[in-house]
């Protein structure tokens, strides 16, 4: 044999060799992947033949699967609509699972490890497993009242969030997303129909498969003068302290002098840090933040909840919808030095400072709860098909401690007065103690200002049974006292229908 015909066959046994190897890879180590995968048409047809279980929220079917006369025998349906598609998320044929029907796959479609004595009674009776059944915390009441005060707010904003929790044990009371959309037509069983309804979805340029409860990161204003606040409580600064203040402001090294939404606001070359709460402030904590310093700022965000990455929403300890982080970004200069006009404007939430409405409600319900932050969570049971076997029962977990309880209960006092004698009045629930703070943001210059809220209330005993936010994007002038308005609605639903633990 000449050399070109050995070259020629060590390349042929070279390829048969990684051919080979290939096939090996494939049947040791990819079989689980590929007999999975959502684009095997066999395990479609096998996944369809289990009836899901169903989502629920106080007794009532937010997703159920009904009997079809098809390949796939069961149709996944939702009967809450556009109402509970950001909470729940949805389940389609082609397209990816979302939300809670992702996160809890196993247990719905009835695979999950733990339902393996189900599995086996049912192969001696012959009977067809059912998933299991995942019950949620929200409350009816405050979801219908977040999804229809959104969808009917009084600046006509057609963006925008809600999102209410228990500050005693993070459990989510309501979560809106605006726009919303039908999850129906995205789990028909027409993959033409389903792919159709996506794209155009997907398309939509305000972005109505977007959960912005969870996901949207937008400059939280005057909201985050609670963490600055915060931070000057624990550095020498009582609520009775004067700070620097006036009618404008320029920070040292800038030009660009700040000023208050109005001249009738701290107009006084000082005042006490109560009245910069209450009136909103914003010459007296701009320079009340730089006197604090950026480390001091960041650390004090960052103890709160910013920066944190790996936050989900679902089950507690479990994979959940993932929850976008809140940053306060860069305050320095080029050379690393420490840039006070950037470090004052963030210091009334502006600049680079970006918020998740999830984070919003966080830090309203830390200061209610005597500064102990909840984990948040959305489900609170998971029962078999027979609904007699309790596979899972929210035990409530503390995430972080922020703040004292001496600080927090400062950090009350102060946002109570907001809603008393400032900008927070719309929020007020007759019977109960309603502490908050608005915020509205710059988000550029040719763009109307976000309206934020944040707030909490109290029962007569000062127990916390409610905390919210509210985010009504380029909302304008007035956008956040409709944000607190609209957040005290909330409340007033979830104190009237409390949801499940």
């Amino acid at each position: 044999m000449n050399a070109p015909l050995r070259r020629v066959g060590l390349v042929v046994m070279v390829l048969f060799g990684l051919l080979f190897a290939n096939l090996n890879w494939i049947q040791a180590y990819k079989a689980d992947d590929y007999r999975n995968s959502d684009y095997n048409g066999r395990v479609q047809v096998a996944e369809y033949e289990r009836k899901r279980g169903n989502i629920e929220a106080g007794g009532t079917a937010l997703a159920v699967s009904k009997a079809t006369d098809g390949e796939l025998e069961y149709l996944r349906t939702y009967p809450g609509g556009e109402k509970y598609a950001h909470a729940i998320g949805y389940k389609p044929v082609n397209l990816a699972d979302t939300g809670i029907e992702e996160a809890e796959n196993a247990f719905l479609a009835g695979t999950s490890d733990q339902l393996i004595g189900d599995r086996l009674r049912d192969l001696v009776t012959g009977d067809e497993t059912a998933g299991a059944n995942v019950l949620l915390t929200v409350s009816q009441q405050a979801q219908d009242v977040a999804y229809e005060q959104l969808g009917e707010n009084r600046k006509g904003v057609t963006k925008g969030a809600a999102i209410a929790i228990d500050p005693r044990t993070g459990a989510v009371q309501a979560l809106v997303s605006m726009p919303s959309f039908n999850p129906n037509p995205l789990a028909s069983h027409d993959t033409d129909e389903a792919t159709a309804a996506y794209n155009e979805l997907q398309q939509n340029p305000d972005g109505p498969l977007k959960n912005r409860a969870l996901g949207e990161v937008l400059p939280p204003g005057s909201t985050f003068k609670i963490v600055t606040a915060a931070a000057a409580l624990e550095n020498g600064v009582t609520t009775e302290t004067k700070i620097p203040a006036g009618p404008s402001w320029t920070p040292p090294t800038s030009g660009e002098p700040i000023g208050n939404a109005a001249p009738s606001i701290c107009p006084e070359a000082e005042v006490t840090l109560m009245n910069a709460v209450t009136e909103s402030c914003n010459t007296g904590f701009a320079q009340l933040g730089v006197r604090l310093g950026a480390d001091t700022l960041k650390e004090k965000a960052r103890q709160f909840g910013f920066e944190q990455d790996d936050l989900t929403v679902g089950r507690l300890g479990e994979d959940g919808e993932p929850v976008a982080a809140s940053r306060t970004g860069s305050m320095e200069n080029a050379d690393g030095s420490v840039d006070p006009a950037a470090l004052a404007q963030s210091s009334i939430g502006q600049r680079n400072v970006r918020m998740t409405p999830l984070q919003g409600a966080l830090i309203a319900a830390t200061v209610a709860n005597d500064g102990s932050q909840m984990r948040p969570y959305l489900v609170s049971q998971i029962l078999g098909a027979d609904r007699t076997t309790n596979y899972y029962t929210a035990e409530p977990s503390e995430l972080r401690q922020p703040v004292s309880d001496q600080v927090a209960a400062d950090l009350r006092e102060m946002m109570e007065s907001v809603v008393q004698n400032g900008t927070g009045r719309n929020a007020r629930i007759s019977g109960y103690t309603v502490g908050g703070k608005t915020g509205t943001a710059q988000a550029g210059p040719n763009t109307p200002p976000h309206g934020w809220f944040i707030g909490f209330a109290l029962d007569k005993d000062g127990n916390p049974v409610s905390a919210v936010c509210v985010l009504l994007e380029e909302a304008g002038d007035g956008g956040s006292a409709e944000a607190a308005r609209i957040g005290g609605q909330i409340m007033r639903a979830a104190i009237a229908s409390p949801g499940s633990r």
